[in-house]
């Protein structure tokens, strides 16, 4: 079979009947992409410009937040381009690039959020010794071991990839992700494979363990404190909360989607299905954060107010 690692391009076969009507398709796409850019600039602009907001969980957000920007860039500009070509191709480095933002940005988001668990977990039940522990220094560290964590990890499973021979040209999906590359190889994949299945665990399972053994210990302590604390816990862990479950389920949705070809489900639905996990966490993470946050939503409305004032 001819080895297709050299050719110029991968042929994007998923989008079907969506190309009828395409011009719709690219101003939601175009609406969401900038929902998501003016939503998580403004999350970060405020965090950063408020030095009231320089404190560990805020800044846990703005790295939250700019993780939303990188993985939302890694799909929205690219997924216009292919609703307005007539023949959706995609080059073998653009593909590779676009697998590598993608599982970087997912593997991101889990530890991201993974340590912000770390630090509720030690607010509320080490509150005395926490600000001893969680220094400007400290926080910095927690933000690098975790992108270092997850790009890491993602970067072997890529080089894995990128060594492999191609056979194919066809990739079933709107985007480029990790497996829709390996499926199209010539020789075997069991190395891909098995470690494919360590970096599921090590990432979407180790991550979200840690994070129900973070809550678990917060709820143990909760239900022994006062109403006061109850309610300051409920306050700053439900967004954490709220944003961690989409986001697994979102991968729930891409690892079920991978393992079943749902051939009698609707194309438009697949696709739906597909990116909610691009789509959804950073959109939904700068509500969470800007209207359930007492401080951010507080400089957030000061901001508003005074280019309202500097207009007139």
């Amino acid at each position: 079979m001819e080895n297709l690692t050299y050719m110029s391009a991968f042929i994007i076969t998923a989008y079907g009947e969506l190309t009828n009507m395409k011009y719709f398709y690219i101003i939601c796409a175009l609406i969401g992409y900038m929902m998501i850019l003016i939503a998580n600039g403004l999350l970060i602009a405020v965090i950063v410009t408020h030095k009231s907001l320089h404190k560990p969980m805020y800044i846990f957000i703005c790295a939250l937040a700019v993780n939303g920007v990188y993985g939302s860039t890694g799909f929205f500009p690219k997924l216009m381009v292919d609703l307005l070509s007539g023949r959706q191709t995609v080059s073998y480095i653009g593909c590779l690039t676009q697998v590598f933002c993608i599982h970087t940005y997912m593997g991101c988001e889990l530890t991201i959020l993974g340590v912000m668990a770390l630090d509720r977990f030690l607010c509320i039940c080490n509150p005395l010794r926490y600000h001893s522990i969680k220094t400007y220094s400290t926080v910095c560290k927690l933000i690098t071991a975790a992108w270092f964590y997850a790009i890491g990890l993602v970067s072997i499973n890529f080089v894995l990839t990128v060594r492999l021979p191609l056979c194919g040209m066809t990739i079933k999906k709107i985007y480029c992700d990790n497996w829709s590359v390996v499926r199209l190889s010539c020789t075997d994949t069991s190395v891909n494979n098995i470690f494919g299945l360590f970096i599921t665990a090590a990432i979407s399972g180790l991550v979200p363990l840690l994070i129900l053994y973070s809550y678990v210990r917060i709820l143990i302590v909760c239900i022994h404190a006062s109403r006061e604390t109850q309610a300051k816990a409920l306050q700053t862990c439900t967004p954490h909360l709220l944003s961690m479950m989409n986001f697994i389920v979102d991968i729930l949705f891409e690892i079920f989607l991978h393992r079943y070809e749902l051939v009698g489900m609707p194309q438009a639905v697949r696709i739906l299905m597909s990116i909610q996990f691009l789509v959804v966490a950073p959109l939904l993470n700068p509500v969470l954060y800007g209207f359930k946050m007492s401080e951010i939503k507080t400089q957030i409305a000061k901001l508003t107010r005074s280019r309202k004032t500097a207009d007139v």
